[in-house]
């Protein structure tokens, strides 16, 4: 293959970022624009980069030192880098590629001032920005001093913050190279950076414009603050004009420097709205030529628009994929599922197959459109209820998108048809024998699919799965199972709302639900607590785990004393609870049963900080507690006037949530029970494809959705481009937020608490289980990473049912999502810890070690000094 040094920028529109890199590539596509102007240029290519590494072998071994280091090790990868940086600028170009260079800058003038700009294979692109990674200088006169910049770009891919971003986002070094783009500067009266959609709300709607005289290099150096212009439809919507103190200005002979704005003209803005709205329109011809939302850096240039810059805007939220143009607000599915990671496709799709309302997928996670149930006053209020007992937030956030008369039209009264929001709450009888009914008909159901789907492969599991979902829908479609669920959570409010009304005591139903029966989550955590009085006594077993790493450690353990023990204990505790995990709803993440290494570190928690006995104690503790709770609550009641009828509706609702609110955990634990049978059969299917050479590994699956899997079955190929785009994007998903609630602008409403009633200072958040506790605050993000001690409080993003193993050993609970009856909140009122969700940030807030003080009858936490 002949090597190419230089291509002209006109000539890059179709050249692969391979060879030119993102900022050449989008360089050339901009040039290519009807009515873009871009300043003339060319691109030295990555040929020429792999040219001059290739004359300095010693590089190779220092990327192999590089690669080891770990991304916090800031020093070794500072001295590390810069000793490669020093030897690429070193290197001699080599004269034919020196020639090259030459001959184009004769062409646009050599004596022209020029900006050599660095553009790295892994740069601007549409899941990696990697803005500011590399270096840019500007103003560079004369072939000596622009080869020399050449080199200082090459040299650039390994600065220490690039080399530290790479590592950070397990991007290999070699695999990255970097090109040059050599431009005409321009010397602008104004220049800035316009966002075609508002960076901080995502409303693709709204586009910014910063605007500083001068350089642009003042405003991304952070010299000086820009005008903010807000432009929405055509008009100027917000503007902030900022005091410009400063600019940078080029000097004749090169290099700039920064000057001091006359004081008259401080205050002056750098653009009329005019212009802004013209740069605007250019704004959007850009991201319509690019088809995704841009960062653009423009110049002004006697009142013409120069673009210098365009780069994809990596850290917006994408937006459903509806078909339609017409308005949609969509409600997050992970924040009421405890579950607000990226989930892959196979995850994505089966859980769309098995739930009871559409799904709409977008960053890999799932949304619920809500926008009728929001135009019908019919279906708005009930809606509005139950999302905000769940999550004020969410209920704030719809509240707030309401407030614009423009966004979700009015439906008539009539509205759609269908269940109320709050689900089926016609009354039942407080019976525990529905209870049992209601476990025996899912177990019964579950037996039925793990007895039938072992005879099935190929296609015709496919199929069989089909119809499984349905039987999966129809058990948790069961409206005596609706009922039940609905009945425990409307007592548990009803007894709030009357005994703060009555009693004036906030959340008293807490108490009152401590060790309810049937709650197979919180069993989960005490059962975790007997397997620990097994393998306590047995010296050597508790050696053995403290240094286990393999998965396979269960048939080592029958080789110890006390080994065949502690093995039956943990097998027991498998059968029962091993189809759980952390992230369950994504039928992808490895189960306990698949990965039981996860437990040891809360076994051996366990171990150490609870003596024998201790589930059951804590369990009769509990019952003891709600005991007492209610016979002080309906003496004080008798008080009152019309006490005893009251007294009587208080009793009926405490029994009746003594026998309902526990089983508003099983039907999670009959859902993912169905998953692991599901996942069991489909990695079968898997093996079957590997041992085809279809796929390359039986994991490649998840990358596929339900349908496509099907199809790769029925035709035994796979496309396997389609399956390397969908792992990287299932990475880029892992940098982005999901909001609460989403648009189809693209905007995510964060909603807020509006409250006045917390000390300054404090985080607030959802008040779920009642009590104040003082203790270390634990921030643990992966569960299998927690090492508690008695009395830790635990901060984390969210809990789902597999983290209740750990709420036994800790002493309060904080998380960033959450709501009043998710199962965090509802084990954390099980076991009597007081607890605060929905703590906006609250990961990053409190430090790991900080003593912090949780507020959870009041719902907010003070970091204490």
């Amino acid at each position: 293959m002949i090597e190419q040094y230089v291509l002209d920028l006109q000539d890059v529109d179709e050249i692969p970022v391979a060879v030119v890199g993102g900022k050449g590539a989008h360089l050339g596509g901009l040039s290519r624009i009807e009515g873009i102007r871009v300043p003339g240029g060319f691109c030295v290519t990555t040929d020429a980069f792999r040219r001059i590494m290739a004359e300095a072998p010693s590089i190779d071994d220092r990327l192999d030192q590089l690669s080891r280091l770990n991304p916090d090790d800031r020093e070794a990868i500072r001295t590390l880098s810069a000793q490669i940086r020093r030897t690429i600028e070193g290197i001699a170009i080599p004269g034919d590629l020196a020639a090259a260079i030459t001959r184009a800058l004769d062409q646009l003038g050599e004596q022209a001032a020029y900006a050599v700009r660095s553009s790295a294979t892994a740069e601007d692109l549409p899941t990696a920005s990697f803005a500011g990674q590399q270096d840019t200088y500007l103003n560079v006169v004369g072939p000596a001093t622009i080869l020399q910049h050449v080199s200082r770009c090459w040299a650039s891919l390994f600065t220490e913050r690039a080399v530290t971003y790479r590592q950070r986002n397990g991007i290999d070094h070699r695999t990255v190279h970097m090109a040059v783009v050599v431009q005409q500067m321009v010397f602008p009266h104004a220049a800035g950076i316009m966002f075609t959609a508002d960076p901080v709300t995502g409303n693709r709607k709204v586009a910014t414009v910063d605007a500083g005289f001068g350089l642009g290099e003042a405003l991304v150096s952070g010299l000086v603050n820009p005008d903010v212009f807000k432009v929405r439809h055509g008009e100027v919507v917000a503007k902030a004009i900022a005091a410009k103190q400063r600019a940078v200005h080029a000097l004749p002979a090169g290099g700039t420097q920064e000057v001091a704005i006359d004081l008259q003209r401080q205050e002056q803005p750098a653009l009329t709205d005019a212009q802004v709205l013209r740069l605007v329109q250019l704004g959007r011809r850009i991201e319509t030529h690019f088809g995704r939302p841009q960062d653009i850096e423009w110049c002004l240039v006697d009142d013409g628009f120069q673009i210098v810059q365009s780069r994809p805007i990596t850290t917006l939220f994408p937006i459903p994929e509806t078909g339609d143009q017409e308005n949609h607000v969509y409600v997050s599915v992970g924040h009421g599922q405890m579950m607000t990671d990226p989930m892959k496709p196979l995850g994505l799709s089966m859980w769309q197959l098995t739930a009871m309302v559409p799904m709409h997928e977008a960053g890999g996670r799932l949304f619920v459109d809500v926008t009728r149930r929001l135009a019908s006053p019919a279906s708005r209020a009930g809606l509005l209820d139950v999302m905000g007992r769940g999550d004020p937030l969410i209920r704030d956030a719809l509240e707030t998108v309401l407030d614009r008369d423009d966004f979700v039209s009015s439906l008539p009264d009539a509205g759609p048809s269908g269940p109320p929001a709050s689900g089926a709450s016609a009354p039942i009888e407080t019976d525990p024998a529905i209870v049992t009914e209601l476990i025996e008909r899912s177990q019964v159901s579950i037996a039925a699919l793990e007895r039938d789907i072992r005879t099935k492969t190929g296609p015709a599991l496919f199929d069989f799965l089909l119809g499984a979902f349905e039987e999966h829908k129809r058990v948790l479609s069961d409206p005596l199972n609706l009922q039940a669920i609905m009945a425990g959570m409307e007592a548990t409010w009803w007894l709030n709302d009357k005994l703060q009304e009555w009693l004036g005591e906030k959340n008293a139903a807490d108490t009152l639900t401590l060790s309810a029966p049937d709650n197979v989550t919180s069993e989960m955590g005490l059962a975790l607590l007997d397997v620990a009085d097994v393998i306590r006594p047995q010296s050597e077993v508790v050696a053995f785990l403290r240094g286990v790493e393999d998965e396979g450690f269960l048939d080592e353990l029958a080789k110890l004393a006390g080994g065949t023990e502690a093995r039956a204990a943990i097998e027991a505790y498998l059968d029962r609870f091993g189809m759980r995990c952390v992230g369950e709803i994504d039928i992808t993440r490895p189960r306990w049963r698949e990965c039981p290494t996860t437990l040891v570190p809360v076994i051996l928690d366990n171990v150490r900080n609870f003596e024998p006995g201790a589930a059951e104690r804590r369990f009769e503790q509990g019952r003891q507690k709600a005991q007492k709770k209610e016979q002080d609550v309906l003496s004080r009641l008798r008080a009152l006037p019309d006490g005893d009828q009251k007294a009587d509706e208080a009793k009926r609702m405490i029994d009746r949530v003594r026998t309902f609110i526990g089983y508003r955990e099983y039907p999670k634990y009959g859902i993912v029970s169905r998953y692991f049978v599901y996942k069991q059969a489909l990695l079968e299917e898997a093996e079957r494809l590997v041992q085809a050479n279809v796929l390359p590994e039986k994991e490649d699956i998840f990358y596929l959705t339900f349908q496509e899997l099907h199809d790769v079955v029925r035709s035994n190929q796979v496309d396997d481009q389609l399956i390397l785009q969908r792992k990287d994007a299932f990475r880029s998903y892992h940098a982005l937020t999901p909001p609460r609630v989403l648009t189809s602008d693209g905007e995510a409403v964060t909603g807020a608490y509006r409250r006045d009633d917390v000390p300054a200072g404090a985080l607030i958040g959802l008040a779920v289980s009642a009590g104040t506790i003082e203790g270390r605050a634990r921030v643990i993000l992966d569960m299998a990473e927690g090492d508690l001690e008695a009395g830790d409080i635990l901060v984390t993003t969210y809990t789902d049912p597999s983290w209740s193993p750990l709420f036994v050993g800790i002493a309060g609970l904080v998380t960033e999502v959450g709501g009043l009856m998710t199962h965090g909140a509802v084990i954390a009122r099980e076991y009597g810890l007081p607890a605060v969700v929905g703590v906006e940030q609250a990961t990053r807030l409190i430090r790991d070690g900080q003593r912090i003080r949780v507020h959870g009858t009041d719902g907010y936490v003070e970091i204490l000094p």
